[in-house]
């Protein structure tokens, strides 16, 4: 972590009443910056904050939003709880894995997708739901799902 980041996450920590607060927006700052968290990254907020880094840890591990490993530029997140897959999730993840030739965990050969299957992006009453890295989908379809992907492709969508 550069001295610029360190200096952005410590102005981070006075907009917040509690240095803890910050946790978050630290780690989403430093993952877009990078493309992902690494444990070095994870130690600096704890040492800046003033925190155990377990507290660090476990934020940057439970949210889906955040990701300890690498992932495509656009990271395509489906919801796989049962509501969604009751509306057809699981066939919708079966369609975007085949179509970009991967599977959970893996990034495509040109780095533009990655993909993972997550508990819940709650929206049950709109299910199935997808998010591209912060934008969020409900009542997705095959045919919604390619749109979004073309037009990543060809570079007109607006992520």
């Amino acid at each position: 972590m550069d001295d610029k980041v360190k200096k952005l996450i410590i102005k981070l920590t006075h907009r917040f009443p509690k240095k803890e607060s910050a946790v978050l927006p630290a780690l989403a700052m430093i993952q877009k910056r990078s493309g992902r968290i690494i444990e070095d990254d994870m130690e600096e907020i704890a040492r800046i904050m003033n925190l155990p880094e377990a507290r660090v840890f476990s934020a940057a591990s439970f949210y889906s939003m955040l990701s300890l490993k690498r992932i495509g530029k656009y990271h395509i997140q489906v919801c796989n709880n049962i509501v969604c897959s009751l509306l057809g999730s699981e066939s919708l993840w079966d369609h975007i894995s085949e179509r970009l030739g991967i599977t959970e965990g893996e990034i495509t050969d040109d780095g533009l997708f990655s993909i993972s299957s997550v508990e819940c992006l709650g929206s049950c009453g709109y299910g199935p739901a997808m998010q591209i890295n912060m934008d969020h989908y409900e009542n997705m379809t095959v045919e919604k799902t390619d749109y979004i992907i073309d037009s990543i492709r060809r570079g007109e969508w607006w992520l």
